[in-house]
């Protein structure tokens, strides 16, 4: 009995390490003969269509290849791969997932084994560098670039005409005379300037990145808050368009685009993506037009560019990386006509420099009186200033939202962000 219990007891041993061996890390092994990845993306109306197009375009590359694209929450996906790779294990895992810019250097520092290098698939010098900047770890390119948050003021031209301005009198403002023409849009017309989610501080990532400042030092992990001029202006431009009451206060998305799809405010400054929401009023067309985001006033080095929200794609250090590395350099990476593509089936702005001379970057928009918006933007992504996501953005940012209520209220504002730098090195460690 003792010699069987024995016996009973190696082979469950052996069995417990064959089972424990195949939830490890699954990084090894050719990848080059897989026929099928996985690819993991939110939004079916942006996102998932880029992919669908992006698998049409590689089959003239590798017809047999299956793409497997998952639709999934931007939420769910953070979730996912925060749980899997913290736990050592890729099962179950996508060969390519989509990483906002604002996260994927967390990604990267924190599990830098787990992504594949994919620096020789594509040339970064084609892309904008703010871009390529995002994606960039330990001198190694990791992210595959997409689709660029570049900003721009989309402007109701009736409602200037009303105040006695022009488009042409937006064009490379600042935020002062951004506030003193807003001041004469409501008198003339009772509209807003604009809307404002307390909650939401894309308005300052907007203002600080125009100026080359984010909300870390250059290193991405210091919080840079105190001391900050630029991100001080940027609090004090926030106060002067509450003060001046051309601000409709808002606390969720579906108003956010009801206010300008129902006329509500006179201007809408944000990332380019939100040109379909802007268009889904058919009835507004011809009334709008997009100009330069205006930048920082008493800042040196702020132009009228900046950026807002966009992603990259990461390959996993899995098996089937190799193919998944060579789908996005055949498409993502370096495909003219592909971009000309999403540009007129998604709206869908890449920063790959060459499809901004291609004829779908160049056409006009009737919606817009024939502005070449796409154009136009392409050439704003060009001079957005380069700066280093980090770590931490949304955690600093969770302090500075309760921080600009406390400036609005009364409290000294270098104090504020002196609170706050204070907050932020004791949290973000």
């Amino acid at each position: 009995m003792k010699k069987l219990l024995a016996i009973f007891s190696v082979l469950a041993l052996l069995l417990l390490g064959a089972c424990s061996a195949g939830g490890s890390k699954e990084t090894s092994g050719d990848s080059k003969d897989v026929n099928t990845i996985t690819i993991w993306a939110w939004d079916p109306n942006f996102n998932i269509k880029a992919l669908e197009i992006a698998k049409e375009a590689y089959k003239s590359t590798d017809a047999k290849l299956k793409v497997n694209v998952v639709n999934m929450a931007q939420a769910d996906i953070v979730q996912k791969l925060n749980t899997s790779l913290s736990s050592g294990t890729t099962k179950g895992l996508p060969n390519i997932v989509l990483i906002e810019d604002y996260r994927s250097q967390s990604f990267l520092k924190a599990y830098p084994d787990m992504f594949k290098d994919v620096t020789s698939s594509f040339k970064a010098d084609d892309f904008a560098s703010y871009k390529v900047a995002a994606g960039t770890y330990n001198g190694k390119n990791y992210g595959v670039p997409f689709d660029t948050g570049v900003t721009g003021l989309y402007v109701r031209k009736d409602y200037l005409q009303k105040a006695g301005y022009t488009v042409d009198d937006l064009q490379n403002i600042d935020w002062n005379q951004y506030i003193e023409i807003g001041k004469k849009v409501k008198a003339a017309t009772g509209k807003d300037m604009l809307t404002q989610d307390p909650k939401d501080l894309g308005l300052i990532r907007m203002m600080i990145q125009s100026s080359g400042s984010w909300y870390s030092k250059k290193d991405g992990s210091a919080p840079d808050l105190a001391g900050n001029e630029s991100l001080k202006e940027a609090f004090k431009t926030y106060k002067a368009l509450m003060d001046a009451k051309i601000v409709k206060p808002i606390s969720d998305w579906s108003q956010f685009v009801a206010g300008f799809n129902k006329g509500d405010v006179a201007s809408v400054p944000t990332g380019n993506w939100i040109t379909p929401s802007i268009k889904a009023e058919a009835s507004q067309s011809g009334k709008w037009a997009i100009v330069p985001l205006p930048k920082q006033a008493g800042v040196p080095n702020s132009v009228n560019a900046s950026n807002l929200g966009g992603s990259s794609w990461y390959v996993l250090n899995i098996p089937g990386k190799e193919k998944a590395a060579d789908f996005l350099a055949k498409t993502f990476g370096s495909n003219v006509d592909f971009y000309q593509d999403i540009v007129k089936q998604i709206g869908a702005i890449g920063t790959y420099k060459a499809a901004s001379k291609s004829e779908a970057y160049n056409a006009p928009d009737p919606f817009f009186n024939n502005q070449k918006t796409i154009h136009d933007f392409a050439g704003w992504t060009e001079k957005i200033p380069q700066v280093n996501y980090g770590l931490n953005t949304y955690a600093i940012e969770d302090i500075l939202a309760v921080s600009a209520q406390n400036y609005l209220k009364g409290k000294d504002l270098d104090q504020v962000l002196k609170d706050a730098q204070t907050q932020a090195e004791q949290q973000v460690k």
